[in-house]
C-alpha cells in the first residue's frame, strides 16, 4: 500500500463540502493529514482552502474511470462522503450514490498495488434494511446498497463506516451495534462522531476485519474501536 511507504498520509474526501466532509478535514488536517477535497460548487472552494485542504473543482457524475483514477491516483485513503440523498430525484441519486460511487471504486482497483483505502460513509443496515419501492428513500436506500456490495466485492483494503440518523450533536462517545434494520431504530449517530472515525481510522495501519462498522453516539472511545 502506497501509505505505508510514506510518512505523511494523504487523504482523498469525496463530496468535500458535506457537513460530515468539512468535520472531517478539519480533523484530518488537525492530525497531520495532507487532505485533498473534491467538491462541485465553485462557490465552496474558500471554505476548502480556509480549512487547510488542496481543493479539487469536479462533478462526480461526469467523471470517468480513468479520471477517476487520475484522482485517486498518490492518495492514501479515499473517503466517499458525497451523497445527493434524494434531494435531486431519483435519477440523480443514482447517478452520485450509485454511479459514481461505482466509477470511484473501480478506478481505485484499476491502480492495483498502488490503490488507495478506501473509507465509504454509508447507513446503518444499508444491506439488509428493505424500503418500499414508493417509499421516497427507496432511491437513496438501493444505491447505497449497490456501492456498498460493490466495494465488498472489490478486492480494496476498505472499511464501510454505517452510523444511524446524522444529527448535529456534540460527539459523546461511540457504541458498535449489530448492523440491521432492528439495531437503527431511534439510534442516532453524531456528524462529529462520524468525522472522528474517519480521523481515526486514515491513520491507523490495521483496519478491523469486520469491514462494515455500525456506529451509533455511546459512551465508548474511538480510540478502542
Amino acid at each position: 500500500m502506497v501509505g505505508a511507504m510514506t510518512q505523511t498520509r494523504r487523504a482523498l474526501i469525496i463530496g468535500g463540502h458535506g457537513k460530515v466532509a468539512l468535520l472531517a478535514t478539519r480533523k484530518l488536517v488537525d492530525a497531520g493529514v495532507a487532505v485533498t477535497s473534491l467538491f462541485r460548487n465553485p462557490a465552496q472552494q474558500s471554505d476548502i482552502v480556509a480549512l487547510g485542504a488542496t481543493p479539487v473543482l469536479a462533478d462526480v457524475t461526469t467523471l470517468s474511470t480513468q479520471q477517476w483514477a487520475e484522482i485517486l491516483s498518490g492518495q492514501d485513503v479515499v473517503i466517499w462522503s458525497a451523497g445527493n440523498g434524494g434531494r435531486s430525484g431519483p435519477a440523480a441519486t443514482y447517478a452520485v450514490d450509485r454511479d459514481a460511487a461505482i466509477s470511484s471504486i473501480d478506478a481505485a482497483v484499476s491502480l492495483g498495488a498502488e490503490a488507495p483505502r478506501y473509507i465509504m460513509v454509508s447507513f446503518l443496515a444499508s444491506t439488509s434494511l428493505r424500503v418500499d419501492p414508493d417509499n421516497s428513500f427507496y432511491p437513496y436506500a438501493e444505491a447505497k446498497k449497490a456501492a456498498d456490495l460493490h466495494l465488498a466485492a472489490s478486492d480494496l483494503d476498505y472499511l464501510i463506516l454505517a452510523p444511524g440518523a446524522l444529527t448535529e450533536e456534540p460527539a459523546s462517545g461511540v457504541e458498535v451495534v449489530p448492523d440491521s434494520p432492528e439495531a437503527s431504530v431511534g439510534r442516532t449517530s453524531s456528524r462529529e462522531l462520524v468525522a472522528q472515525v474517519i480521523t481515526e481510522f486514515v491513520n491507523r495501519p490495521q483496519w478491523p476485519e469486520n469491514r462494515r462498522l455500525p456506529i451509533v453516539d455511546g459512551s465508548g472511545r474511538v480510540a478502542d474501536l
